[in-house]
């Protein structure tokens, strides 16, 4: 990584018994992942004692392979601080990335935000990707009862199923049905599968092109809204200013029930898309792609929430845009019923 360049930060997250450490001690088993930072609440709560082989100073411990493992007693910020600090004064074993492994009961919205807006931090550290993890089993209960849950896969860059081996082929593909409604962006990897793309999940930049190119053509199944569902909508260029000040009343007005936001922008004058990328009421700075993923250049936003009216949507982005052709056929999908 170049000196001064900004450490990719991928927040592992998943509901309670999910397999989040199932899932990172596999990932941190792989030869081309050892030079990654892992942050966690408490060594004891998880299962990597089995990979700790040398004790550091203070709550700081190296894994076998050279990954750093720290625990999280107190904040987040402090936390990165230190681990950025130590590497910065040869304590510990340079690293390429960061892994923050959430409690079960956390929403991501907190931490992408502590990443994002702290000042001190986003200089070091970047977001590269939000990895929900979802029991098969489970994960359609848990969705039901637990609103942390539709949030974290709401949220999610890449969603992963695990415990598909356990459960019955009828029930994971029904799972698999509701997650991809629920948030369209995101595309599903199978974690009991030999050929699942874990290192992708923590080394593929998830804003880059061949990322955009899935979500860009991702089909938003036509159903009646409901209360966690996916709005589309679609236009040509459109004036970037006008396009800032729709955006900022749309969070200002509902940004408690936008839980994400992800779109490819067409800027009238401009060859090339900008990538929007939001968490709540939190939205990353833009990022210019060098070029359009495939096809024609065309605005597509996608927004995820709780009872969103994708025709009120459509018509506020039409007015405040002044885009022409703004449609949305396949609009809204309920996922949370």
């Amino acid at each position: 990584m170049p000196r001064g360049a900004a450490t990719p930060v991928t927040l592992l997250t998943g509901f309670l018994g999910a397999g989040k450490t199932a899932l990172l001690a596999r990932l941190l088993r792989r030869p081309d992942l050892r030079d990654t930072a892992v942050l966690i609440n408490e060594f004891g709560e998880v299962g990597l004692d089995h990979l700790l082989v040398e004790p550091l100073e203070g709550e700081v411990a190296l894994l076998r392979g050279g990954c750093v493992c720290c625990s999280i007693r107190g904040d987040l910020k402090a936390a990165l601080i230190d681990l950025h600090d130590r590497r910065r004064r040869g304590l510990v074993p340079d690293f390429r990335r960061v892994v923050i492994e959430t409690t079960g009961l956390a929403d991501p919205g907190p931490a992408v935000a502590t990443l994002v807006a702290d000042p001190v931090l986003r200089h070091a550290f970047a977001t590269a990707a939000i990895v929900t993890v979802v029991d098969a089993v489970n994960g359609a209960r848990t969705l039901d009862a637990h609103p942390e849950a539709v949030r974290q896969a709401a949220c999610a860059d890449r969603l992963v199923l695990s415990k598909t081996d356990l459960a019955e082929p009828g029930v994971a593909a029904s799972l698999r049905g509701r997650l991809a409604a629920l948030n369209p962006l995101a595309p599903i990897a199978d974690l009991t599968l030999d050929d699942a793309p874990e290192a992708a999940l923590l080394t593929d930049d998830p804003t880059g092109p061949a990322s955009a190119r899935r979500w860009l053509c991702a089909e938003v199944p036509a159903v009646p809204h409901g209360p966690a569902g996916a709005v589309l909508i679609e236009s040509g260029p459109v004036d970037w200013t006008r396009f800032g000040l729709w955006l900022g009343m749309l969070l200002h007005r509902h940004g408690a029930r936008i839980l994400r936001l992800k779109g490819l922008v067409a800027i009238a004058g401009a060859a090339t898309p900008v990538v929007i990328q939001g968490v709540q009421h939190l939205v990353h700075p833009p990022r210019h792609l060098p070029a359009w993923p495939e096809g024609e250049a065309r605005t597509r936003l996608v927004l995820i929430g709780h009872d969103l009216d994708g025709a009120l949507l459509r018509r506020s982005y039409a007015a405040f845009t002044g885009a022409e052709a703004v449609t949305g056929a396949k609009a809204v999908a309920a996922a949370d019923r």
